[in-house]
């Protein structure tokens, strides 16, 4: 979910990695190439008149896969790899559609790269959180913090949890016994508007810290006993996120107040503008 959405002038593009490559979001791609009003209804009759002038191999190569939608849902959605979308921008009148396909083959090209040179992924997530105008700092614990949610998670599919909806309990269940929150709950509170936001992304330190600790705390307690399948993981998971809430009461008695914070990078950048201006002799 960290690389979910690309960006092409301003709009976001949703895609999945699913058998070893990216597959993209048609209705979105749509959107960005007609700026029709009703991106889903364009595509249909352009699949429509795809398949009338015999190509059904192009509109057959395009997969129903879950994305989330508009309403933070996880929505099956036509999706076509770089290949198959080459072929459908091919039939949009459009004059972005050579500038487009530049676009896509490079984030194409850039992903075979990442895969051959991990390090290179993580580089380019540090320069996109560092565009976004996130302290360095900020960014170090960050990144650390997708590393060990990684682990966890491939933890978890090497013990038969593989569904999306299982993931998201999991995660629930390390964030609410280490924060007394939901993710959607912790949202509400830090006042993040959409839905498809990173709750991550708008954490303090603190937080980000102690996500760390109880996701890492899940992932060897889930190794040293064992876990298997869903309700054996749970049971781990709630057990970390135990153990990083009694490290959070802890320094909550020690430094007298709450970890837990309202506060979050919304409007980072006004801030940053503010502290400059403030800063003037």
């Amino acid at each position: 979910m960290e690389k979910a959405l690309v960006v092409f002038e301003g709009k976001e593009i949703r895609r999945l990695w699913y058998n070893n490559e990216w597959f993209f979001s048609v209705v979105d791609i749509i959107g960005v190439l007609t700026n029709s009003p009703d991106p889903r209804n364009y595509w249909k009759v352009l699949k429509h008149r795809l398949i009338q002038e015999g190509g059904n191999e192009t509109v057959t190569n395009c997969n129903q896969l879950k994305l989330i939608a508009e309403d933070g849902k996880l929505r099956e959605t036509d999706c076509a790899n770089t290949e198959s979308m080459f072929r459908i921008i091919q039939s949009v009148p459009s004059p972005k559609v050579e500038p487009f396909k530049r676009w896509l083959a490079q984030v194409g090209y850039e992903r075979i790269q990442e895969i051959e040179n991990p390090e290179l992924a993580q580089n380019r997530v540090k320069e996109y959180y560092e565009l976004k105008g996130y302290p360095k700092e900020w960014i170090e614990k960050r990144l650390r913090g997708i590393a060990i949610r990684q682990e966890l998670t491939d933890e978890w599919q090497n013990r038969e949890v593989t569904q999306e909806k299982e993931f998201a309990i999991l995660t629930n269940e390390i964030t609410k016994a280490t924060f007394g929150k939901t993710v959607q709950e912790y949202k509400e509170f830090k006042g993040i508007p959409q839905k498809n936001q990173n709750l991550r992304d708008h954490m303090t330190d603190w937080e980000l810290i102690l996500t760390m600790v109880g996701e890492k705390a899940t992932t060897d307690i889930t190794i040293a006993r064992d876990s298997q399948r869903f309700n054996e993981c749970k049971l781990s998971a709630n057990k970390g996120g135990q153990i990083a809430n009694n490290t959070r009461k802890e320094i909550e008695q020690e430094i007298g107040k709450p970890v837990v914070s309202g506060d979050n990078f919304l409007n980072l950048n006004d801030k940053i503008k503010v502290k400059k201006i403030t800063k003037r002799p």
